[in-house]
């Protein structure tokens, strides 16, 4: 008999997950096709000129042990301290394995990083979460900071019954002062419409867990001690003091993976985009697929398929045989795409004035929030932070600025050259640069990065009754299953689609309910 063989749509943290599981636990042979010529899909890391870019940021944290345990078993934990731990005599954890690898020595390594994120608001920097200490008064003002006291209070006592919306989430967890002074205008940037306009699942899968409360039962605990264990248990993850990050950004341990699946046989097709699903009764019993660079197709009849691909292009993609409301449906979907500038400086405008020591005395902060309301810039990452590897000279500042827009607008359509242009005056204009310490910089541009929660979302459930009926078809992941996952619950749906394989199990429910009952929550 012949090998059985699964195609996966999509070299992403869920596709390459799913074909390293099979590999491991069954003798179904993944042969996965990438649309792109990069693995990682957004998970990716960008070298430019040396110096590595993260798409969105990813921190290597899970509240799945799991997910933990993966993660190690690819990348091991340093043993030894990294080059800025050495530069500045601090101490950090490691690893107390015999074989734990030292970052000065090993490429192959997962480091322990210290997590800040801050927001920058009204040209200063407040905490996050937002804490009740002196700068927050000094920074807000008395009679603001009444207003958010007073409000949170009302909502306590006189909850929104009915969440209809995620501006109804934000209030019911914030109050109204604080939700207009912290995360309105922010969440718009991010989505491009009123958070009116929203459905609170977004924020129910994003930061169910973070409210005034949890922030302040965290501050108080703080004071009294700090867990530093890898794992966590007991923190929020918008709380988290230290995460996991591979030496050289998150594409790394991508990359890791894909080369640890070709050499167990298993395929990637790179610059191969699906094109056509055939069905037959309960099945999918077709895959067409062409190849980005030579326009040819070829035709695949796969035991099973499992797709990270946008939900949108998935069903577009299918044969004659679907029904009208599923098309509809899946013609309303949105995303919103992902715009990263990496500028290349010698300094930056803003000071360290915490008490966190840092090479050349740079923030501290692995990204920053811009709250401010006359940029578009949405979010600051310094990536000198997460890796002191990702930075090819020490003496340098390389950091990424985030904006998010619709393929096609004006942001998204702007030539290169100018948008770094734009990008450069935005920071200059609210003090965190000067343009003349900007070296070099890069324009990198990544379509369908967030689905939405909006457009036919509402309906999404048409769709999802769709897909159920094929018993060989597994939707996973971020896009492939159009929900806001993280890397590490797009790599569990995986997980348990393989496992449903093992075990026989024709439902997806279990699929469909990751990062839906788990406690769990991510920044903003």
């Amino acid at each position: 008999m012949s090998q059985k063989k699964a195609i996966i749509a999509g070299a992403g943290p869920a596709g390459l997950t799913a074909a390293y599981e099979l590999l491991e636990k069954t003798d179904i042979r993944p042969v996965i096709y990438e649309m792109s010529g990069d693995i990682g899909g957004i998970s990716k890391t960008v070298n430019y000129k040396g110096n590595r870019i993260d798409i969105g940021g990813h921190r290597f944290f899970s509240k799945s042990d799991r997910v933990m345990a993966w993660w190690q078993n690819i990348m091991p934990l340093q043993g030894a301290p990294a080059k800025d731990d050495i530069l500045l005599k601090r101490e950090v954890p490691v690893s107390e394995k015999a074989d734990a690898p030292d970052p000065e020595e090993s490429s192959r390594v997962m480091l322990i990083r210290s997590r800040l994120s801050r927001i920058f608001f009204l040209r200063k920097f407040f905490d996050y979460p937002v804490s009740l200490n002196f700068r927050t008064v000094s920074n807000l003002g008395l009679n603001r900071l009444i207003k958010v006291g007073l409000s949170y209070l009302k909502i306590r006592l006189c909850p929104i019954r009915e969440e209809k919306s995620l501006e109804d989430f934000f209030i019911n967890r914030f109050g109204e002062e604080l939700y207009l002074t912290f995360f309105r205008d922010y969440t718009e940037k991010v989505w491009g419409v009123p958070c009116n306009r929203i459905r609170p699942e977004w924020g129910a899968q994003r930061i169910k867990g973070l409210s005034v409360t949890s922030a302040i039962l965290h501050a108080l605990k703080a004071m009294i001690s700090s867990d530093t264990s890898i794992d966590q248990k007991d923190t929020e993850t918008s709380l988290i003091e230290q995460f996991m990050y591979p030496k050289f950004g998150p594409g790394q341990m991508w990359e890791e993976v894909a080369r640890r699946i070709q050499e167990r046989g298993g395929e990637i097709h790179m610059h191969h985009r699906v094109v056509g699903v055939k069905t037959n009764g309960k099945t999918v019993s077709g895959v067409q697929v062409q190849n980005g660079l030579t326009g040819e197709e070829i035709s695949l009849s796969p035991d099973y398929f499992f797709s990270t691909m946008p939900v949108k292009e998935l069903i577009q993609s299918f044969d004659g045989n679907v029904p009208e409301p599923v098309k509809d449906v899946a013609s309303g979907l949105i995303y919103r795409d992902f715009i990263t500038v990496g500028l290349l400086l010698k300094k930056l405008k803003i000071r360290n004035e915490t008490r966190i020591r840092t090479v050349n005395n740079i923030v501290p902060d692995n990204w920053i929030y811009i709250q401010e309301r006359d940029v578009k810039l949405g979010r600051l990452q310094v990536f000198n932070n997460w890796s002191p590897y990702m930075v090819k000279a020490s003496d340098n500042v390389w950091i990424g600025l985030e904006y998010f827009c619709n393929e096609g607008d004006a942001l998204w359509s702007m030539a290169d050259a100018d948008f770094a242009r734009f990008a450069i005056h935005e920071l200059t204009k609210i003090d965190v640069i000067e343009e003349a310490d900007v070296i070099d910089h890069v324009v990198i541009r990544m379509p369908k990065t967030y689905p939405a929660y909006f457009g036919s979302y509402d309906r999404f459930h048409v769709i999802r009754d769709f897909a159920g009926r094929f018993e060989n078809l597994f939707l996973i992941g971020r896009n492939g299953m159009h929900k806001y996952n993280n890397a590490d619950h797009s790599m569990l749906t995986a997980m348990i689609a393989v496992e449903n394989i093992v075990n026989g199990v024709s439902s997806k429910n279990n699929i469909w309910e990751v990062n839906t009952e788990e406690e769990y929550h991510e920044d903003k």
